[in-house]
């Protein structure tokens, strides 16, 4: 659906540049919205090979392991049809780990795994199961300290303060990852159970 809202899009701007005889327009405006988008990805590669290679020193460090132990109970509590020493449980970990400090590419291996593992699971393999709805969730309204690759692209943009979004950020996303964990739970609590090994 998304594809066909952004080729009609496109397909009318032509046509109104057409009719206003203006075609050079959509031309010029292909150009500055390929250098930019190049300019862009210059910008995100730099800070994201920067933050990664923060996450792998912070990795080494035993500091992840540490994160990983906090976020523990909280994992327990979102995922608590998951067994306890389940490998879905480390990915799901890595992920929020990675989310919290706005690395999404990151995170999204690490997502793709505990899906994976999830779905292994999953007494339904044509549906999603709870666990997998709960991931997905928090994956997308996750709270997130540090808004990495929003940064990078202000910098890019030459934003005089890139970091002032950091506190209005966090809140918004704290906001989102609460009502996220609450719309879940209630779910969880109203909807019909799938069967044995839901959550």
């Amino acid at each position: 659906m998304v594809n066909f809202i952004w080729l009609f899009f496109m397909v009318a701007g032509f046509i109104v540049a057409a009719f206003q005889g203006k075609i050079e327009l959509v031309t010029e405006a292909v150009f500055d919205g390929a250098k930019s988008g190049v300019t862009v990805c210059f910008g995100l590669i730099s800070i994201m090979v920067f933050w990664l290679g923060m996450m792998r020193i912070a990795e080494d460090a035993g500091l992840l392991q540490k994160l990983a132990r906090l976020l523990s109970p909280i994992v327990r509590f979102l995922f608590p049809g998951v067994p306890k020493d389940h490998p879905a449980l480390g990915y799901i970990m890595s992920n929020m780990s990675a989310n919290i400090f706005g690395l999404g590419n990151a995170a999204t291996p690490m997502g793709i795994k505990a899906m994976q593992e999830l779905q292994r699971l999953n007494p339904n393999k044509e549906a999603a199961s709870p666990a997998m709805c709960t991931l997905l969730a928090l994956n997308t309204a996750s709270i997130t300290l540090i808004p990495t690759t929003l940064i990078a692209i202000r910098m890019s943009y030459n934003s005089a303060n890139p970091a002032e979004i950091v506190g209005t950020t966090l809140i918004a996303t704290f906001v989102s990852t609460l009502a996220a964990v609450v719309v879940d739970k209630w779910y969880r609590k109203y909807s019909t159970p799938i069967g044995p090994g839901k959550g």
